[in-house]
């Protein structure tokens, strides 16, 4: 298996796995609202685009199928540059490395642009990955969605909030 940028010839298996993982994560995905399954999907052709060119972003691929994918970009913190991993995807039956392997592969992409910190919201299926690249745990990644995608939205409530 080897990780690379992906191109625009990828697209469509991108969306593919998007789909798989999506349904995968939350087996009613398809019964969710037209407009909460929009949410979650990360492949829309303008997302694809801005990816395809962040530099930080990968693809696994064994025997020219796509078995992985990492979508990342460089943010700048006011006082310094991170790259932000957004999603993780990892196809059934893929090799247990992979999403270790993408994230080496940020990681290299990351520290080859002399930016020294990659970031990443670490769900349970990416921890031992994770760790096994060298992440450390700084706490929780939360997400708040405003309107009413906060009530199909995936995730649990934190202890205390409006939803308790």
């Amino acid at each position: 298996m080897f990780y690379r940028a992906f191109t625009s010839a990828d697209f469509d298996a991108l969306a593919r796995l998007d789909l798989a993982v999506l349904r995968r994560e939350d087996p009613a995905f398809d019964t969710l609202p037209d407009r909460e399954r929009e949410g979650r999907v990360r492949t829309s052709l303008a997302a694809l685009r801005f990816f395809e060119r962040s530099e930080h972003s990968f693809v696994a691929d064994e025997d020219g199928e796509l078995v992985g994918a990492l979508f990342a970009q460089s943010v700048w913190q006011g006082d310094r540059p991170t790259v932000l991993v957004s999603r993780v995807w990892v196809a059934d039956g893929a090799p247990a490395d992979t999403a270790a392997g993408l994230l080496r592969a940020c990681t290299k992409s990351a520290y080859d642009a002399a930016v020294y910190e990659v970031h990443l919201p670490v769900t349970e299926a990416l921890a031992i990955a994770a760790g096994a690249e060298g992440f450390r745990d700084v706490g929780r990644y939360a997400v708040r969605y405003l309107g009413t995608r906060g009530e199909t939205a995936p995730g649990a409530a934190l202890p205390g909030t409006l939803e308790q």
